[in-house]
């Protein structure tokens, strides 16, 4: 399929709106602070509507119906269970954070366990977002493959490049005010597609539509098999284990991941930033829920249309029908959405991958540098966090047979988070962790992952190692396992060899918001918001 005249001049006046928003934020950039956090002057809606573009990317556009119409709906809970985790979020984490760090989530990591605790985190983090990167450049690249036959290489860095340029030139404002646009994008074309397939002439009948994929199990939410011979399963995990998978994963996102936790310290004060994270969080469940109901919807319109078989692989259902059965015009808006999706998720990583560079590490090596050359090594980080992410689009592009990408990203994002979860919980949610065990804690879970992921069994029972004790659980539970060993593994330890706490060990737990809320109330202040401007007042002192 070639794309129309209309549909080029949608798509460039799209990117051309987009660009025109990052040059235009560029010229205040001008401090790292203002770089990395927009001096946090970024209002409740547009907070909202940041973290919903970043988390909503073309893996969710792609990979979700790809997922529902081969498999059904088997993540539709856990995606729905996000809402009630912010909740938690929203009260504890994010005012937390604001009081504690400037820039980079692994502040709090190395001010509570040192330096080699925020190497670990942060390194993990990295690991882990640039992955998450180059998934969003394949799904992307998949779509326009589809589409339009453009080489699959040439759009990934074709587009890599553009959303590099324009981060660079930005910063976290131009990443805030690009995905207000962006989730606009995103929301108005989920409903467009959902749309045509119900009602699509070629099948004259919403129902049977529906009835035909309900009948195949294309709404099913899983397996809800609890027993426990499903655990040892090695093929596609009950809904309680992915349940467990996407908690956990949500948990370690919103709680410790830096793009974020970024987003939580750009808004002006810390209810914007907690309504703003919970907003962010509810918007995703319509979303979610739209793209899942379109690809079982997908499954029941090619089985009744004649002529017809689909496509060749689950994850090219979506761009499939976007180049047989969108017309003109409309196709454009959705490949800016597709685009955007994309986009949106891909300024968000890079910034946030450049801030952790920047802070965690040169800031810490050479700490007599300049504001000029701190923002300027920023930049360079954020492009070369692009050129990563495109390597690895390009290594993940699937074959006719490989599981779905959004079942195979979900396993490799949880051993990657590298038991970041459970070292934050170590901190936050205890006084008595210290640095020792936090350090015991953190060799006993890379061991555990290193036996785990050389002794797992693959589909035909094979492993890498054999150590006679080897993993025999769905692979998926691996990185779950390692949040809980090392926050139990290091609590042990830190009871039992001691270690050094930092002198006001209160000020980096969970005690610390329960403090600041105390002090307020008998002030006859609601909240944190003004204890943190006396925070902040001490500090400058």
């Amino acid at each position: 399929m070639s794309l129309k005249l209309l549909d080029f001049i949608i798509i460039i006046v799209y990117l051309i709106g987009i660009a025109s928003i990052g040059l235009y934020v560029s010229r205040g950039q001008k401090t790292v602070r203002k770089f990395f956090t927009a001096d946090r002057s970024i209002p409740t809606w547009a907070v909202m509507f940041t973290i919903m573009a970043t988390v909503v990317s073309s893996a969710t556009f792609v990979g979700h119906p790809g997922t529902v119409y081969e498999k059904g709906m088997i993540l539709l809970i856990p995606h729905l269970m996000l809402p009630v985790l912010l909740i938690v979020i929203s009260i504890w984490i994010v005012p937390f954070y604001r009081h504690v760090v400037r820039m980079s989530a692994y502040e709090f990591i190395g001010e509570r366990f040192g330096m080699g605790g925020r190497i670990y985190t942060s390194f993990g983090f990295l690991l882990d977002r640039t992955f998450d990167l180059g998934v969003t450049l394949l799904t992307t690249s998949i779509a326009l493959y589809v589409l339009t036959g453009w080489n699959p290489v040439a759009v990934i860095l074709g587009l890599g490049f553009f959303t590099t340029i324009y981060t660079m030139a930005g910063g976290i404002t131009a990443v805030a005010w690009t995905n207000v646009v962006q989730g606009i994008f995103i929301s108005v074309s989920a409903v467009l597609i959902l749309l045509r397939i119900l009602f699509a002439p070629e099948i004259g009948d919403p129902g049977a539509i529906i009835q035909t994929a309900w009948e195949a199990g294309k709404y099913s939410i899983g397996n809800l098999d609890m027993s426990p011979a499903t655990i040892f399963d090695r093929g596609t995990p009950t809904l309680w284990i992915f349940l467990l998978a996407y908690m956990v994963q949500w948990g370690r996102r919103y709680v410790t991941d830096q793009h974020l936790v970024q987003h939580y310290l750009i808004a002006k004060t810390d209810k914007a930033a907690s309504r703003g994270a919970f907003l962010g969080a509810c918007a995703l469940a319509p979303i979610f829920l739209i793209f899942m109901f379109i690809g079982g919807s997908f499954y029941g319109f090619f089985e009744l249309l004649p002529n017809d078989p689909g496509p060749a692989t689950p994850d090219e259902v979506m761009p499939y029908f976007l180049m047989h059965y969108i017309p003109t015009g409309v196709v454009g808006l959705i490949l800016a959405a597709i685009l955007a999706a994309s986009m949106s998720s891909i300024s968000a990583d890079l910034n946030a991958v450049a801030t952790v560079l920047t802070n965690d590490y040169f800031s810490n090596i050479f700490k007599n540098t300049t504001e000029k050359t701190k923002l300027l090594f920023g930049r360079f980080m954020v492009f070369c966090g692009g050129l990563a992410a495109a390597t690895i689009a390009i290594l993940l592009v699937p074959t006719e047979g490989s599981t779905p990408l959004m079942e195979r990203a979900i396993t490799i994002a949880t051993i990657l988070s590298a038991g970041t979860l459970g070292l934050f919980a170590l901190g936050f949610l205890t006084e008595k962790s210290t640095r020792r065990g936090a350090y015991i804690g953190i060799g006993v879970c890379v061991v555990y992952t290193i036996w785990a992921l050389l002794s797992q069994a693959d589909a035909d029972g094979n492993r890498l190692v054999n150590f006679g004790i080897n993993w025999n659980l769905n692979p998926i539970l691996i990185g779950v396992g390692g949040h809980l060993i090392l926050f139990f593994s290091g609590l042990i330890a830190s009871l039992i060899f001691g270690g050094h706490r930092p002198e006001n060990v209160g000020r980096y737990t969970i005690y610390e918001l329960k403090r600041i809320r105390e002090r307020n109330a008998t002030k006859g202040i609601s909240g944190t918001d003004e204890a943190l401007d006396s925070d902040e007042e001490s500090k400058k002192e």
